[in-house]
């Protein structure tokens, strides 16, 4: 794995990327007028954080690839995101449960990048931490106002953290292209941010007034090497439809 980071950065980009096409699938399926503009907000934020990482992680890799060229034409062994993102889009309160741990562990994320001897990864950091602060706060609220709203949500709520459960901990895995950033300073280990995710995420569950789900017998890894759950062919087939079919087209 490159010294330099492109690997690192490339698995950020893809993380957002990915979660960005989910979020976009909400579009006329939210509970409200307003939650619809609110997750396509998240969507394009998110977006907006993938196209500067791939476009850099293509410059580091010595590739030369666009990023257009990152999303569209590498198969699906070739992503590097984790498979939290990549899960179909459920009920409002399985999107919420997923938001809430993934924007907050990009927040903590963000806020150590800060740190990064590469200056334009530091540089988009910090664009990006003022963004997932609001993509946390909004998960936030409606965790805790579906959690200790009636008790339909409650239990759906409650449902939706167990489903999220298996997810999780990838987020937090240490795999070799973190431990190389991290070592040449120009990212963080993962690991490193669990204990304060953890505690920012129970203090919502405990105003929620749900509670964490236990740990699961079975868990998602291997994201990171490129290895992914059957839904990511399928959502893949579908983001990269037109450029495949049509390659060099343009508006």
């Amino acid at each position: 794995m490159s010294d330099n980071g492109s690997g690192y950065i490339l698995g950020l980009g893809d993380d957002a990327l990915i979660y960005s096409h989910r979020l976009g699938q909400w579009l006329t399926w939210a509970p409200a007028f307003e939650e619809d503009m609110a997750l396509a907000n998240v969507s394009l934020d998110l977006l907006g954080q993938a196209r500067a990482l791939l476009t850099h992680a293509g410059e580091l890799d010595g590739t030369g690839r666009s990023e257009d060229d990152l999303a569209y034409q590498r198969d699906e062994r070739d992503f590097r995101n984790v498979h939290l993102v990549e899960q179909p889009r459920g009920d409002f309160a399985q999107e919420m449960a997923r938001m809430l741990w993934f924007s907050t562990y990009q927040r903590a994320l963000y806020a150590a990048l800060a740190g990064s001897t590469d200056p334009q990864l530091q540089a988009i950091a910090a664009k990006a931490h003022k963004e997932v602060r609001y993509h946390a706060d909004h998960a936030a609220q409606w965790v805790v106002r579906l959690g200790d709203g009636t008790e339909e949500s409650h239990d759906r709520m409650q449902a939706a953290l167990a489903w999220i459960a298996p997810y999780v901990d990838e987020l937090f895995d240490d795999d070799a292209a973190s431990v190389a950033a991290a070592a040449s300073g120009v990212g963080v280990l993962p690991s490193s941010l669990r204990a304060g995710v953890a505690a920012e995420v129970a203090a919502v569950l405990a105003e929620a007034t749900l509670t964490d789900a236990p740990a699961s017998k079975w868990r998602a890894r291997g994201g990171r090497e490129g290895i992914h759950s059957e839904p990511m062919g399928f959502l893949l087939a579908e983001m990269q439809h037109l450029p495949r079919s049509m390659p060099g087209a343009r508006w």
